[in-house]
């Protein structure tokens, strides 16, 4: 589903450190149908944030089947907004502050959201709030500090902290980042043009299963590898640096028992968030929420029809209770 983008400006933001940025633009979707309460209060929005690449993705896959069978699109008004620090919003290169940006954290990017959506519309609860990935980052820390703001939360692939595995992928991320040697000029540099090909040789070791990899031979990896670096090569190293240094100080694991809303967390065979030891914990630490393993029926990089797994039924029970 192809979605044009509108944006929003807000005269200001102020970071929790006390720095304020003037006319903040806000990147943000919609799709389905709005309902309102007596006031005019919107109270069926569904707020939505992706993970970092799409391509080896449950929702983005599974997203038609649950949409077709599931009827969300005349139930839930969903807001896809591009996050604080990311193109499009308010961030390092599109404001252009590059290195001088403000450093920012994951309350400074709810907190972002909640402005724009006073600002923009009359919501005085979220219905609920999905993510995957890092985008699951938001959620629960939306979910932890502000409980009684949304109904449900619905996570796919993601973790309560960035610990282990994860923190030494953003450690070799800053490490090849603070070796660009001309970081603190302006501009286009082949320095910089190096080094984003590398991180992004990186994120594409985390695109898909090692089942996945497995199945391809190394002609089929590179060539699906050149795809990949084509299209990230416009990302830029300095929305890199500050998102790295936000999710690398992410940790909700002593919070998680704030939650109130109903939650449903569904976890596959990712090379990046392992279930058993970052979405199964979710169904002791997390009050009222129910946990799902997905079974990995893929055998291509790239999704087929085949691909489908009945988990997609589960999400369609779970979110048929908020129509």
């Amino acid at each position: 589903m192809y979605l044009e983008s509108n944006f929003h400006v807000m005269d200001s933001f102020e970071f929790e450190y006390g720095r304020v940025l003037e006319n903040v633009e806000v990147e943000y979707k919609t799709f389905g149908t709005p309902k309102y309460d007596e006031e005019g209060f919107i109270t069926n929005a569904v707020l939505f944030f992706s993970t970092f690449n799409g391509i080896y993705s449950f929702l983005r896959e599974s997203h038609q089947y649950i949409m077709d069978n599931g009827n969300f699109t005349d139930e839930f008004y969903f807001i896809v907004i591009s996050p604080l620090g990311t193109p499009g919003s308010c961030s390092p290169s599109s404001t252009g502050l590059n290195y001088e940006f403000p450093r920012y954290t994951y309350i400074d990017g709810i907190n972002f959201i909640r402005q724009f959506l006073v600002e923009k519309y009359k919501i005085r609860k979220i219905l609920g709030l999905v993510g995957e990935g890092i985008g699951g980052y938001i959620v629960l820390s939306w979910a932890c500090e502000f409980p009684d703001e949304m109904e449900f939360i619905f996570i796919v692939n993601s973790a309560a902290k960035v610990s282990g595995y994860r923190f030494i992928i953003s450690k070799v991320l800053e490490l090849i980042i603070d070796s660009t040697e001309d970081y603190y000029t302006e501009g286009y540099s082949i320095s910089k043009t190096k080094n984003l090909i590398a991180i992004n040789a990186l994120l594409f070791a985390h695109s898909s299963s090692k089942k996945i990899f497995n199945n391809l031979n190394n002609d089929e990896i590179t060539a699906i590898f050149e795809d990949f670096n084509d299209e990230c090569i416009f990302r830029d190293i300095y929305d890199f640096k500050f998102r790295n240094e936000c999710s690398m100080e992410y940790d909700v694991v002593d919070k998680l028992g704030n939650i109130k809303a109903k939650s449903l967390f569904v976890g596959t065979n990712d090379n990046y968030f392992n279930f058993e030891l970052d979405m199964l914990p979710f169904e002791e630490l997390v009050p009222n929420s129910i946990v799902i393993k997905q079974e990995d029926k893929k055998e291509n990089y790239y999704f087929e029809e085949k691909d489908y797994d009945p988990v997609g039924e589960d999400v369609i029970a779970f979110l048929s209770q908020f129509k």
